[in-house]
């Protein structure tokens, strides 16, 4: 499990400051944990996280190596929104079993199980990468960088992204990608034989075709341009195949 860090923001102007934000509805938090991205105005990603109620507060819970540059720049959002920023040391825990008391199910898949926030962390030992792999779920710095679009990154699908409410930065780029454009380029789950380095290009016929990323049971999610995904791919000295168009 890649280490989590929890953020709090309190203050009277908290959900109004978020929802000019993220990609996803805050007021959803009412009824569970919400997944949701910061993007640039370019409509890239910067950081995913998810949220959820703590009284009148709201907990930020995203991967560690993200959470430094993520307090910054929700501070220069600020301005004079009464609104804190402060890093805990609360923990994540995380299961696919039976969820403990406060537990809240993931929203991007019921594959996922559950989260709880507390003083500790940890998992059950489900195969973590094997439900990614198998639901084509990304994970933070690693089919989730600084180039990726959330569309391309089956935020939709995965519950991180409403288009019904209203203006986000980078919202105006990510409408266009909905309903004008069809999407050239995405995740997929391929099949892989043999072994490649995540990171790895994928070609077929000389060219390049993508980049290999989380891999379990011979799967793995790839970031593919779909118009060459088309019949036998190599990954270094593994052979690629698409499983879903």
């Amino acid at each position: 499990m890649r280490a989590r860090k929890i953020l709090r923001l309190s203050g009277a102007d908290t959900r109004d400051f978020l929802q000019g934000l993220i990609t996803n509805d805050i007021n959803k938090i009412d009824q569970g944990l919400v997944y949701a991205a910061l993007l640039t105005p370019q409509g890239k990603y910067l950081s995913d996280f998810f949220l959820s109620a703590a009284a009148e507060d709201v907990l930020l819970d995203v991967d560690a190596e993200q959470a430094e540059a993520l307090m910054k720049r929700l501070t220069m959002y600020r301005l004079r929104a009464k609104v804190e920023i402060t890093a805990t040391d609360l923990q994540v825990k995380r299961g696919t079993g039976p969820a403990p008391e406060g537990a809240m199910s993931d929203p991007r898949h019921a594959a996922l199980g559950w989260r709880l926030i507390g003083a500790e962390g940890g998992d059950d030992g489900s195969d973590w990468n094997a439900l990614y792999v198998a639901h084509c779920v990304p994970q933070s710095g690693i089919e989730l960088g600084p180039d990726s679009y959330i569309l391309e990154a089956g935020f939709e699908a995965l519950n991180g992204v409403d288009f019904r409410k209203g203006c986000y930065v980078g919202q105006e780029v990510t409408a266009r990608m909905k309903h004008k454009t069809e999407l050239r380029k995405g995740l997929r789950q391929v099949e892989i034989t043999g072994t490649a380095p995540v990171g790895c290009d994928i070609t077929a016929n000389d060219k390049l075709v993508g980049t290999v990323f989380t891999q379990a049971n011979g799967k793995a999610i790839a970031y593919l341009r779909l118009d060459r995904a088309k019949g036998a791919m190599q990954a270094g000295d593994a052979e690629i195949q698409l499983l879903q168009s």
